[in-house]
């Protein structure tokens, strides 16, 4: 690991308290990075903010519901005042609750379009007006969101995730079309399935559905029937691109979606 790979960035992370945003900023700080952990869980986030520091890393914890304005403004302060700046932001932020199409309910459907596309576009704005109010540096400011291989296909069982994700698709391509002008990249990646806390409870949902029988054959079979490595994902399967996204090494990148799902999709 190259531990001077992202130093001088600094960068604000929705949705930070476990999963693969937790990795993912412990993977920043690791390279560098002096990193914002922001997530409605700011308990999750103070212990992520430990585990940083005592391996010598700098990092700050925020509160943040993503579907409040106020509160994405709030965490881009607070991180311009820790820090200096913003650079880089990294929208990981999403939910999932899965139902049959017929069974989808409006309360459903707000649940998820609410933090997964509302907090995306919301994080998104905010980030970029405080680079926009920064001016243009030597390289690109970065905005990267988490979309999924369901931004590129979706399932019967989770439309409105699928839906929700394709909508961040969009925000991906238009906010790069956007923001060119100010010198910010916009970029994202779709994940597969990744063993997190997030697919644990995923897991026993598709189970009280009825799609599966027993807890953990949701991963499983998916492994042996739909990805070509024959195994899920975990975090730290999805750090090394997430960085990438970050560094100076996707300067010249902007409007894609990188897809780590070992081989689902098929671009």
């Amino acid at each position: 690991m190259d531990k001077e790979r992202l130093k001088g960035k600094n960068i604000l992370i929705t949705g930070a308290a476990q999963g693969m945003g937790a990795a993912i900023a412990e993977d920043y700080c690791a390279q560098g990075a002096k990193v914002c952990l922001t997530d409605i869980n700011l308990d999750g986030c103070r212990e992520v903010e430990e585990r940083i520091r005592s391996g010598g890393g700098e990092a700050i914890s925020c509160k943040v519901d993503v579907r409040k304005r106020e509160d994405h403004v709030a965490a881009v302060k607070a991180t311009v005042e820790a820090f200096g700046s913003l650079n880089v932001a990294l929208n990981n932020a999403g939910v999932n609750k899965p139902l049959w199409f017929m069974d989808v309910t409006e309360e459903n459907y707000d649940f998820i379009f609410d933090i997964n596309v509302r907090g995306a576009w919301l994080g998104m704005q905010e980030q970029a007006r405080q680079m926009i109010k920064q001016g243009k540096q030597d390289y690109p400011y970065k905005i990267i969101h988490v979309a999924s291989i369901l931004s590129r296909e979706t399932f019967d069982d989770v439309v409105i995730y699928g839906a929700s994700k394709h909508a961040v698709a969009g925000l991906i391509k238009g906010g790069a079309k956007g923001l060119a002008e100010y010198g910010i990249n916009v970029n994202g990646y779709g994940p597969g399935v990744v063993r997190t806390e997030m697919w644990e409870q995923l897991d026993k949902e598709l189970v009280a559905m009825g799609k599966f029988d027993k807890h953990g054959e949701s991963m499983d079979s998916i492994a042996d029937n739909m990805i070509l490595m024959k195994r899920y994902s975990y975090p730290e399967d999805i750090t090394g691109t997430a960085s990438f996204l970050a560094s100076k090494d996707c300067d010249y990148m902007t409007g894609q979606i990188l897809m780590i799902d070992g081989g689902m999709v098929i671009q």
